[in-house]
């Protein structure tokens, strides 16, 4: 476990992206937060990653899933608006999860018990007005080797605060 403390929605999108950029298929990316924490933008630095050619990556708060063809297909679920743990079933979400692509999650407590056991947890906090905090945490051995991998490429770039 590390978090990295970013200063502006530039840094949060950056540091999607270099995740974005290491994920494979079937990855599975749960993010954790208040509403404004950040986790779109974060969701939108993944897309980047994963080179997603699409301008308009926007929560699919209503729809509850949206697709894009990147390097490898992105499935970007927001749960904010779902009110029972049975419209899972009726969105696909344990296809999706079981992928060709790779799978963020936003609000995923929403799904706590219906989630794999391995899995890359982040978790969004409020710093100040702009800095946010991402702390993660990985279960399982792909996604300890992913967050090892992350933290090094992060703290190589020497932009973002790591702790």
């Amino acid at each position: 476990m590390f978090s990295i403390i970013t200063s502006n929605t530039e840094q949060t999108e950056e540091v999607g992206r270099v995740l974005g950029s290491m994920l494979e298929p079937g990855d599975l990316v749960c993010l954790f937060g208040d509403l404004g924490a950040g986790k779109t933008h974060f969701s939108f630095g993944i897309a980047q990653g994963l080179q997603v050619r699409d301008q308009y990556i926007t929560s699919p708060t209503f729809t509850f899933v949206n697709e894009y063809r990147g390097r490898i297909p992105f499935y970007h679920i927001d749960l904010y608006r779902l009110k029972d743990p049975s419209e899972l079933e009726s969105i696909g979400f344990e296809e999706y999860i079981d992928s060709d692509g790779a799978t963020v999650i936003e609000w995923a407590e929403q799904a706590e018990d219906e989630l794999p056991a391995d899995k890359l947890n982040v978790y969004f906090s409020d710093v100040s007005e702009n800095s946010r905090e991402l702390g993660f945490f990985a279960e399982g051995e792909r996604y300890e080797k992913l967050l090892a991998d992350l933290k090094k490429t992060i703290g190589d770039k020497k932009v973002i605060e790591i702790k």
